[in-house]
């Protein structure tokens, strides 16, 4: 039997530790010995089967000092003890400073390291010094894995030679949901609320079409940082009555299968797990043509949903105006969005993830 360690700061509510617990479940299921290791257990987390192992590597708090050396070295020999203890056979680790950290504790270990860079190398590894000891450590891991290939083509050639691109699986709770009857007058949004999901552009840009379209509601659904002044944007805009902030909700697919359209306004995006699951649906999906090039690998403009630039309300609120007023034109893109979602099924991408990690 193999053994996995899956590797993530916490199973905190997002696409990337979504993504981490579909894995580990597949995994399971395959028969695999699963670990899944996190540095902390949040609130808000997502529910796992309980057959698997969850080990925390984040040090107690009497172990650590006011020196950040110290601190490092307590962490570092923390998680390398934990590979020395379980003995997996290959190491899949996500985001950041994680991936820095796989490789460096299981240096000299007999276990194969993959590492998963999720979205902008830019964001993920901000500086030009943290963008180097990414590109440097990244030559001594066993596997890279990318959503995109521009997220890619942004490390040297050490780290293209040994990468593969690999996307997304689709949340079960997705699929076959289509919604084929008269779809409610919502534009539908999902995310955290926060600068990177700029939904304050979407709020502008919904002003630009609300009393062309009076019959139509904006309803955001996600928590985060900037929930008030998103609220006093929609006050100040006179829109209390049409745009709603949901929170977050364990439900989503039931919440926004019979919207119109289905809007993401990301500054940068790795692969959004958000557009998969819409198009899985049948919304049509408006998205901004972001870095590091995730919605453009998803949609087609005008045949799969639309682009528009990043931060343009004008462009946006003309997309909606598009779909809104010609229901023809919506159907088109519902109907290829819905076919071409069919590719991201778990039955398929699980087993591209699982045989990349077995080449190893």
């Amino acid at each position: 039997m193999k053994r996995m360690a899956l590797f993530i700061s916490s199973l905190q509510k997002g696409g990337s530790e979504r993504v981490m617990v579909n894995l580990a479940e597949y995994f399971h299921s395959r028969g695999y010995e699963v670990i899944l290791v996190t540095q902390y257990k949040r609130e808000d987390e997502y529910d796992m089967t309980s057959d698997i192992e969850r080990v925390y590597s984040e040090p107690e708090q009497t172990e650590l000092s006011g020196s950040r050396i110290k601190n490092f070295i307590t962490r570092y020999k923390k998680l390398r003890n934990i590979w020395k203890k379980y003995k997996p056979d290959v190491i899949l680790s996500f985001l950041g400073k994680n991936n820095l950290m796989a490789i460096a504790t299981a240096a000299f270990l007999p276990v194969k390291t993959a590492v998963s860079v999720r979205g902008e190398p830019t964001m993920e590894y901000e500086g030009r010094l943290m963008q180097f000891i990414a590109g440097f450590v990244f030559r001594f891991s066993d596997g890279v894995i990318f959503q995109t290939k521009q997220a890619l083509d942004f490390f040297p050639k050490a780290v293209r030679k040994k990468s593969v691109i690999l996307p997304n699986p689709l949340n079960e709770q997705f699929i076959n949901r289509r919604y084929l009857g008269e779809r409610d007058d919502i534009i539908a949004a999902a995310g955290r609320l926060d600068e990177n999901k700029n939904h304050a552009m979407l709020i502008c840009a919904f002003e630009k079409i609300a009393e062309e379209f009076p019959n139509v509601r904006l309803v955001i659904y996600g928590d985060g940082g900037l929930k008030a002044s998103l609220q006093a944007l929609i006050n100040e805009k006179g829109l209390s009555d049409r745009v709603t902030l949901a929170g977050s909700v364990s439900d989503l697919a039931d919440k926004i299968c019979n919207a119109k359209i289905f809007a993401l306004t990301s500054n940068t995006e790795g692969m959004p797990n958000s557009i998969v699951e819409a198009m899985a649906l049948g919304i049509p999906v408006v998205s901004t043509d972001c870095p590091c090039g995730g919605p453009a690998m998803l949609i087609e403009d005008k045949v799969t949903g639309i682009l528009v630039p990043v931060g343009d309300a004008y462009a946006l609120s003309d997309a909606f105006r598009l779909i809104l007023s010609d229901t023809e034109f919506a159907k088109k893109l519902s109907d290829n969005a819905y076919k071409a979602s069919e590719k991201f099924e778990p039955v398929k991408v699980d087993k591209e993830w699982e045989s990349f990690l077995m080449k190893l």
